[in-house]
């Protein structure tokens, strides 16, 4: 198994999005993240696309029903609406979306306690 998670230029992104992950012949292969100025922040997002993208291949969803949906969300978005498109009732990735996010909060707090530890900001 070998999956790279690299950190791009927002604007190399394949469409509006900070996480983005690549399968080949139905095996993850590639998240690409980002650069957001802050390492915590691209850990956060990868980690995000990691496992929702393995829950999303082992159930069956492919990289291309994600993508398809995600695009299409994107140009139907209202200026200033800044929901994500794992949210929608009708995202194919809806449960793998909100479980990921489940645990980069479970991270962030962690990142956070380490802070506040680090710099006796109790």
């Amino acid at each position: 198994m070998r999956i790279q998670i690299t950190t791009i230029p927002h604007s190399e992104q394949r469409y509006e999005t900070v996480g983005d992950w690549l399968t080949a012949h139905g095996q993850l292969r590639h998240i690409r993240v980002s650069d957001m100025g802050n390492e915590d922040y691209a850990l956060l997002v990868g980690l995000h696309e990691l496992i929702e993208s393995w829950l999303c291949i082992k159930r069956g969803i492919t990289q291309e029903a994600v993508d398809g949906f995600d695009i299409e969300f994107e140009k139907r978005r209202v200026p200033g609406n800044t929901d994500e498109p794992g949210h929608d009732p009708d995202a194919p990735y809806r449960r793998e979306h909100v479980f990921a996010e489940k645990i980069e909060q479970l991270m962030a707090e962690e990142l956070v306690c380490t802070y506040t530890q680090a710099y006796n900001l109790n």
